[in-house]
């Protein structure tokens, strides 16, 4: 009698490699799409955290155009609602340091005159008086960890009057 085998069938063996090589591409297929899926996740934060500080700043500046700097308040702070649970923010202003060049003209070559000295450090109390820096702060809450971010502005007085006196008057 002849041996007849069937051979129609998949063995053992290339069933177990065909399942190997389907479970690493889908393996592979879920790493790419939760990678994708959190760098949407990111773009959407970064997006409404942007799009949150534009709108405080906006606001802020519409508050305190053409007011006097003494009137910007040194700190507040609040949220944006219950569309946006998750967000907060707060203002913190203070007047500008304006740094002093004074040491900078005295170092240069041939140095500066008593005069110049006077004048820079003037004009720069000048400066100090009129520009107010103001920062907004988006707090973005999470479990582990608060994510903030910060845009800056400055205002100016422009109608502040300027008081620099010539020497000996």
């Amino acid at each position: 009698m002849k041996n007849i085998q069937n051979t129609k069938g998949f063995t053992l063996l290339e069933t177990m490699i065909a399942m190997m090589i389907m479970a690493a591409a889908i393996l592979l297929l879920a790493n790419s799409w939760s990678g994708a899926f959190m760098r949407i996740k990111k773009t959407q934060h970064a997006f409404e955290i942007s799009a949150l500080l534009e709108r405080k700043m906006v606001e802020i500046e519409t508050k305190y155009r053409g007011k006097p700097l003494e009137e910007i308040s040194e700190e507040e702070e609040g949220d944006f609602g219950e569309e946006y649970p998750q967000y907060s923010w707060k203002l913190s202003s203070k007047k500008l340091d304006f740094p002093d060049i004074a040491s900078t003209l005295i170092a240069r070559e041939g140095g500066a005159d008593q005069m110049l000295l006077n004048i820079v450090r003037q004009l720069s109390d000048q400066i100090s008086k009129s520009v107010k820096e103001v920062t907004v702060t988006v707090i973005y809450k999470q479990p582990k960890k608060n994510l903030e971010y910060s845009l800056t502005t400055y205002f100016v007085d422009y109608d502040k009057e300027m008081s620099i006196g010539a020497p000996g008057s």
